[in-house]
Parts: structure tokens; sequence; C-alpha cells
């Protein structure tokens, strides 16, 4: 079957992550090869959370906010409010893609995103993710099971970033993160969060996009 023309772009508002996570987790392993490539789009109170290949050492001084062991790639990261969390849920053996082409289409669209505010930003080959003059801006992480993946990136909008010195930010100490309103973009989350939909859609070759709001997990 080939790739839908459409995406799915879900509006979940604030959730807790460890429902959204089972969500995911449960709409992964109930596909089929009809069932519908989505994006969501959530934001999180404060959690971090740990990848498969986490390390305590780059946990440093986490205090009240919550720690969440999750089955993606990667290291530890920081979730909450301001930030824009985009789950990528895609059939990726549907569309042939790989891991690398999801990563790159995210990398991607993120940069082309801030070039419209004229940033210049990059990857990086040894720390996924996407930075502006060395200052990460915006975090992702996958897990594929059955050529379908989940999880997806965090870019970060207005929100208070000390908890990210807490931690190693994806187990780089002394990583330098910031965030969209530092580097001068006053636009809003739900814009930014709907411009960043359309380039990602473009990236991975969806003709359409369907948006639709949904704030109760249970309904997914």
């Amino acid at each position: 079957m080939p790739i839908p023309e459409a995406i799915v772009i879900r509006d979940l508002g604030q959730q807790d992550y460890l429902p959204t996570f089972q969500a995911m987790c449960d709409y992964t392993a109930a596909r089929t090869e009809r069932s519908r490539d989505e994006f969501w789009l959530v934001e999180h109170p404060a959690v971090f959370t740990q990848g498969r290949n986490s390390k305590p050492e780059h946990l440093l001084n986490t205090g009240d906010i919550p720690i969440v062991d999750i089955d993606r790639g990667g290291q530890v990261t920081y979730h909450g409010p301001g930030q824009l969390v985009l789950y990528t849920l895609i059939d990726l053996s549907r569309a042939k893609k790989g891991v690398r082409d999801l990563v790159t289409a995210i990398e991607q669209s993120i940069i082309k995103l801030l070039a419209e505010y004229d940033l210049t930003a990059h990857a990086r080959s040894d720390a996924p993710g996407v930075y502006v003059d060395n200052a990460k801006v915006a975090a992702l992480g996958l897990r594929v099971t059955r050529g379908r993946s989940y999880h997806g990136l965090s870019l970060n909008i207005d929100m208070d970033l000390t908890p990210f010195q807490r931690i190693n930010p994806c187990g780089y100490p002394n990583m330098a993160v910031t965030q969209c309103r530092e580097l001068g973009i006053e636009d809003p989350l739900p814009m930014i969060s709907e411009r960043l939909c359309a380039l990602l859609a473009s990236e991975l070759g969806y003709n359409a996009r369907v948006y639709e709001s949904q704030q109760n997990l249970s309904l997914l």
C-alpha cells in the first residue's frame, strides 16, 4: 500500500507524559497496513525522560521533577510547559523510508522553520538535534518497531530552561540549550507548531494535512 497522501495532525493540548507514552505504544502496537500516519502535538508538565541507553551519571540534581524510563534511543532530556513536542507515528515500511530518512526530515524541517525567522541552524552528526550557534534548540529521539515509528521531537519555544542545568542534556556535559524566544522569535507556540507540521509533512512527502483535536487519550 502506498504512503497516504494526508497526515493526520492531532492536537492533544497539555498531557501528562506517561499516559501519552502509553497511548503511543498502544497505537503503534495496534496498527495495520491501513492505519493512518499521525503527528501528535502536545505539551508536557515538567518531566525528565531517559532513553534506553541513558546513564545515571547524566542525572545531576533532578530535585522534585519526575524521571521516566522509556524505550526511545538517546540519553536524558527534559520536557516542560512552553516546549512543543511533536510525536511522529509513521509507517516507515509503507512509506519506504528508513530511520535516517525520518531523522533527516525532522532536522531539516526545523532548520527550514528557523530560516524563516532569519536564523541559521544546523544539525550535528555526533549529537542528533538542531543547534543555533552551538546551543541546542531542538532534540529528537525515536523508536521503530515492526517498521512503525513513534516518539519524535521537542522544540523549545518559550519555557523555563533551568531544568536542563540539572542534567547533561542528551548525555553531553555543559551543553548549551536555547529556545525560540531567546533567539528573537515572538510568535506563539500554536503558530510555530502549525508551520513546523507543514514543513515536516512536506519533507516526508504528504500532500495534505488533516487537523483533529483530541484531548482524551483513552479515545485514541
